[in-house]
């Protein structure tokens, strides 16, 4: 017994690691388009509906799906009543996994197949075509869910030589609506244990195909279900914004209320589902008399894994119906229980885009760092006016001010390349694939010269304040050569941070960066060697000179860095 028992653990441990590997698999195939797929969305309800079905219903997991959409609630890429819709349409697309089960893996057996299929996945995985490689993750993936089904149902005890086991079983079947709120419980905690709302669908389909319990006490099961899947999305956005913690909050708020009125309703539905089901020829399962053992291979069994499943799809699809008008309402309700935080300029140093990333969905949340990354930039090139301000600046309480603000954003630069680092040192490496593996060695490099600029911008308010110390100044027309060197800097950065929004940098797009840097180069060498011949005519103060030229120099070394970050992204 004790044999069995740790069996079927290990089966269900299979089940769930071929789910998370098909689902990684999946991700790498279909990464990028997911990602756009996602990105795209426009405020139509009814296309975000359809958006979250697809994309549930392709890597089969609700919850990646709604941290996902957590993720970029959390990020700005999705307004609230859009991830609404789309976490209402994920809810419909993991309805997809139990008549998958239902369809292949207790009817036709799939786990025949399973092991040619991982022969197959085996051949593919040794393959130089990285989309092949992926394709047998994918492959394997499949065939240990199915393994690990088949498992799991012939390790479950056969009750009729543990009758005690049945009456026990049956006891908590025999009171009423209060059996229903049992199950209903029962199926929230096993969710939150398992943090996979497919494996306990499997795992209700195994007893209910089995006999243990009555598709009543089943459908209460999926009902509790749905509650305990929206766990995983608050988890993810507990240290996010509020608006990624509103999203997760509809998530649940979405649930609860379908479980309100189905358990409401809940006799005249599971007859319906019932009725539905019997208009195929099947036995109706909401009729069948409960006896404790069913055949797997009987007509009732069939009739019953299909009427869970049906009642799951109804269920969801249903919920959505209703509440799709109400997304207005249900965004009211979440900003009001969940309140903005007053913001203040530190908020600079906090990331944007990845704080709720979610590492099982590297492949689709890489796209979350690309985008932390462009936000890098852009704070890199607020610092510039900084820098022309501090430069122009004439009295000493204006200049103090400009000079801690490049401090601070030297500061800031620090903060946000240590924390994209260490989100991309806690992307598992083997969930990703070979491209988007090649994209963040490149966000390494390219955070690391952002990183930089912020130390120029800090390194040019040393100087300025070393010529102060001196009582030294520039003269407006050395002003006026140091700003168009800025403004070709500026140049420079808008061209980078176009190249860092493509999705691929060519030929064409670096020679416009490299013009630019030469560009810079070629105006530095042309204000130094101007100053140069200034000082040897006698027409500039030499310390002020030097500190001029020490400025320009440190400026076109910006420049250099700017460059470094589209050679980069060319590489790729």
């Amino acid at each position: 017994m004790l044999l069995q028992i740790f069996t079927l653990i290990g089966a269900l441990g299979m089940f769930l690691y071929g789910m998370n590997l098909m689902s990684s698999g999946l991700q790498k195939v279909a990464g990028d388009k997911m990602r756009h797929f996602l990105g795209a969305m426009t405020s139509n309800r009814f296309k975000s509906v359809a958006t979250g079905l697809t994309i549930t219903s392709i890597i089969q997991s609700s919850s990646a799906t709604t941290v996902m959409v957590v993720g970029f609630v959390n990020a700005g890429l999705l307004a609230l009543n859009q991830a609404i819709g789309v976490i209402m349409g994920a809810n419909i697309g993991t309805t997809v996994t139990a008549w998958m089960i239902s369809l292949l893996g207790f009817k036709a057996d799939i786990s025949i197949l399973a092991v040619p299929l991982m022969a197959i996945g085996f051949i593919l995985s040794i393959a130089k075509s990285e989309r092949r490689r992926n394709v047998s993750e994918l492959i394997i993936g499949f065939s240990l869910l199915f393994l690990g089904l088949s498992l799991m149902k012939e390790s479950v005890p056969d009750l009729q030589k543990t009758p005690e086991v049945l009456s026990f079983i049956t006891a908590w079947t025999q009171h009423g609506f209060w059996s229903v709120l049992i199950f209903l419980v029962f199926g929230t905690v096993l969710t939150l244990v398992l943090q996979s709302s497919s494996a306990t669908m499997a795992l209700t389909l195994i007893m209910m195909s089995m006999g243990w319990i009555p598709f009543h006490m089943a459908a209460a099961m999926v009902l509790g279900e749905n509650i305990g899947t929206t766990i995983t999305a608050n988890i993810a956005a507990a240290v996010a914004k509020p608006n990624a913690k509103r999203a997760a909050l509809a998530h649940t708020l979405f649930n609860v209320f379908g479980v309100v009125w189905a358990l409401a309703i809940f006799n005249y539905f599971t007859d319906f589902v019932g009725w539905i089901i019997s208009c195929f020829g099947l036995p109706n399962p909401a009729e069948m008399t409960y006896s404790g053992v069913i055949d797997p291979a009987s007509p009732e069994s069939t009739s019953a894994l299909y009427g869970l499943s049906m009642f799951h799809t109804l269920f969801n699809t249903f919920n959505t119906c209703i509440l799709i008008w109400f997304i207005p309402l249900i965004e009211r309700i979440v900003t009001t229980v969940i309140k903005d935080k007053p913001k203040a300029e530190d908020d600079l140093v906090k990331l944007k885009y990845i704080s709720a990333g979610h590492l099982s969905t590297a492949e689709i949340s890489i796209g979350q760092a690309k985008n932390e990354v462009i936000h890098f930039a852009q704070i890199s090139r607020n610092g510039l006016g900084y820098i022309r301000d501090a430069i122009r600046a004439e009295k000493a309480d204006d200049f103090e001010f400009f000079r801690q603000k490049l401090v601070k954003y030297e500061e800031i630069a620090d903060r946000i390349d240590y924390e994209i680092a260490a989100f991309l040192n806690a992307m598992p490496q083997e969930s990703i694939s070979e491209h988007t593996r090649k994209q963040s060695k490149a966000m390494y490099k390219i955070i690391g010269e952002l990183e930089s600029l912020g130390d120029s911008g800090e390194a040019i308010s040393r100087i300025l304040t070393r010529r102060n110390t001196h009582g030294k100044s520039f003269s407006a027309e050395q002003i006026s050569k140091i700003e168009s060197l800025l403004t070709l800097v500026d140049n420079a950065y808008a061209v980078m941070i176009e190249n860092l929004s493509r999705e691929a940098v060519l030929a064409e797009h670096l020679k416009v960066a490299i013009d630019c840097e030469i560009a810079i180069n070629d105006h530095r060498t042309m204000l130094r060697e101007d100053e140069i011949h200034r000082l040897e005519e006698g027409d500039s103060n030499y310390h002020s000179s030097v500190y001029y030229i020490d400025t320009i120099v440190e400026i076109e070394r910006m420049g250099d860095y700017i460059i470094n970050i589209s050679e980069a992204l060319h590489r790729i």
